[in-house]
């Protein structure tokens, strides 16, 4: 007696993949999704909240180190309203409940869209996803470093006879403005990637770029960086500089890897050449059997007249 054998169902990813799934489905499977993305930032930002007070400090640090003065405490900031140290706080455990989460919510992300992606597109995908939180950290890293002198630059204007006291939350949206701006130029050289990758850039062209790109970089370095002092700017522009060659290497390798390839599919036929036919080796062509005498075409049958009351 044979057993009877359970079938496995399809997934909702296979499903999403092969088109099976309607209109209606794709809603439903977003609905749930944001639900479940949504769910896990209000997890983080709990986590973010107790988390806050020691992030709040870091970020006053180097306001502290720049207006200490010799004997002195750290200087205070000014609060304008009394909700806005709480409206800061909660702020800050947004952003840091976004970081905590960010491999969950993304995973959502990523898991919605995958499906109508190519596995090669997915393989990329993966690698530019691990590229891009290095750099973005990377990026706020080098922007909370230069913090200091930045400070300090904009802090000497005033002369000795002038006291600051910076407003709370706007030394922190300027600190944070700051950060996201290295964190998200420093996501640059992916976009350089994926043009290389998609056919649009090569490596000699990006080459043949270096000058207009780094004129453009300092520029942009010039106009986007909030402080306005010549070594946060010149920093960011170098920095820039440095990913854009190496995204330029890679490049390089991969326009090897795609010769390679080519070359052991096509030869060294170019993509705009006709590849050479052999005609000496191909097999010959015998001569088919004669055409027997072709039959002349019947007329054509009369119309069919005949109509009822309807037509």
């Amino acid at each position: 007696m044979a057993l009877p054998v359970r079938r496995r169902g399809k997934t909702q990813f296979e499903r999403a993949s092969d088109g099976s799934m309607t209109l209606l489905d794709h809603l439903r499977e977003l609905r749930t999704r944001l639900f479940k993305a949504a769910l896990a930032i209000v997890c983080g930002m709990i986590v973010g909240w107790f988390l806050s007070k020691p992030v709040l400090d870091l970020l006053e640090t180097p306001y502290c180190n720049a207006t200490k003065k010799p004997g002195q405490s750290c200087g205070e900031f000014l609060a304008l309203d009394p909700t806005g140290p709480l409206a800061l706080q909660v702020k800050v455990a947004l952003i840091v409940g976004l970081i905590v989460a960010a491999p969950f919510w993304l995973y959502q992300l990523w898991a919605f869209i995958a499906p109508g992606l190519h596995r090669s597109e997915r393989r990329w995908a993966y690698a530019f996803a691990t590229l891009a939180a290095p750099l973005f950290a990377l990026g706020a890293w080098l922007a909370y470093i230069m913090l200091p002198r930045a400070l300090d630059f904009l802090l000497n204007f005033g002369g000795s006879h002038v006291s600051f006291t910076f407003e709370l939350s706007k030394y922190i949206g300027f600190v944070t403005n700051l950060v996201l701006l290295f964190g998200l130029a420093f996501e640059f050289p992916l976009v350089v990637m994926l043009f290389n990758i998609a056919g649009l850039a090569s490596a000699k062209r990006l080459v043949g770029w270096w000058r207009p790109a780094i004129l453009v970089f300092f520029v942009f370095a010039a106009i986007a960086i909030p402080t306005g002092d010549p070594f946060t700017m010149t920093v960011l522009a170098l920095g820039l500089t440095a990913l854009y060659f190496g995204a330029v290497l890679f490049a390089y390798f991969n326009d090897k890897r795609r010769a390679r390839r080519h070359r052991a599919t096509f030869g060294d036929v170019g993509d705009d050449e006709v590849s050479p036919l052999d005609y000496d080796n191909g097999d010959p062509v015998e001569a088919g059997e004669p055409v027997s005498v072709i039959e002349p075409v019947a007329p054509p049958r009369p119309l069919d007249r005949h109509f009822d009351d309807i037509t």
